[in-house]
């Protein structure tokens, strides 16, 4: 597991998949989705603290096109010096879904620190989780919830 820590920070994701694959962890192929919204979005739902803390960045975000798990937005902002949080937005409902932690201190030549596709229900975070611990970490959303699917820690 740790080689293929190391090999997703130096190899683009097309070279990466079949290696992911070999070993045993999470591809987004695993998890594909075939539903695909094209309708209007919803305007999100802000009914938390957080939510509407974030109101700004969570309207604009739920004017994009859907880009994850068939008929979510997911959407991400910094959180100060190389950090990610954000969230998920239903494209019908407007519900907003947390992202499962902030991620941070992602090694410099990794490209995509939060990796999803439209197709796909997998997220693939690389870094540190909540600023603790460092490595890859594969979680699935189905269910309206993000779980953890399987964690490659660098040691």
């Amino acid at each position: 597991m740790k080689t293929l820590f190391l090999l997703s920070l130096l190899l683009p994701p097309c070279v990466l998949e079949p290696v992911q694959k070999a070993v045993g962890v999470p591809t987004f192929e695993d998890y594909r989705v075939t539903e695909q919204y094209s309708g209007k979005n919803a305007r999100p739902v802000l009914g938390t603290r957080d939510e509407r803390e974030f109101r700004t960045r969570l309207n604009e975000a739920a004017q994009e096109k859907v880009n994850f798990a068939g008929h979510y937005v997911l959407t991400a902002w910094g959180c100060g010096a190389q950090c990610l949080m954000g969230a998920v937005i239903d494209a019908r409902r407007g519900k907003v879904y947390w992202l499962p932690s902030t991620i941070c201190c992602w090694p410099l030549e990794v490209e995509k620190p939060l990796d999803f596709r439209i197709d796909s229900r997998l997220v693939i975070l690389t870094g540190s989780r909540n600023e603790e611990g460092q490595g890859v970490y594969y979680y699935k959303f189905e269910a309206n919830r993000f779980t953890l699917l399987q964690a490659v820690e660098k040691k």
